[in-house]
């Protein structure tokens, strides 16, 4: 049973080795802020989330598993969230689209009217 457990977290780093590697390339290669932030985003916490399942499927102590997989969550959870908060404050900033890219949807978006209350 151990042998099968090393071959799954085996498969596992390396599936999300493969994950992390796509990101790197995609920060690098990637023309704007934007698509960069995507790489970063998506590939690189697929990446780092099933490489810490593979750390909990590998551990025999549960603290260490249930502490990975809080962190897989974790990452789950706020990175699509500061990802988005990101890229609207770099778009607030003045950071435009790679020249190329199709649609502008934050541009495109109607503004929020602030009501103020009169005392």
């Amino acid at each position: 049973m151990t042998l099968l457990l090393d071959y799954v977290a085996g498969i596992l780093v390396v599936i999300g080795a493969m994950f992390t590697l796509v990101a790197s390339i995609g920060l690098l290669r990637l023309p704007d802020l934007y698509t960069r932030m995507h790489a970063a985003s998506k590939a690189g916490t697929l990446g780092s989330c099933v490489v810490l399942i593979a750390l909990a499927v590998q551990t025999p102590d549960l603290a260490i598993a249930t502490r990975a997989l809080a962190g897989v969550v974790f990452f789950l959870l706020t990175a699509p969230i500061s990802a988005h908060l990101l890229a609207k404050a770099a778009h607030a900033a003045g950071y435009r689209l790679w020249e190329e890219s199709v649609m502008d949807d934050i541009a495109d978006a109607p503004r929020p009217v602030h009501k103020t209350t009169q005392s």
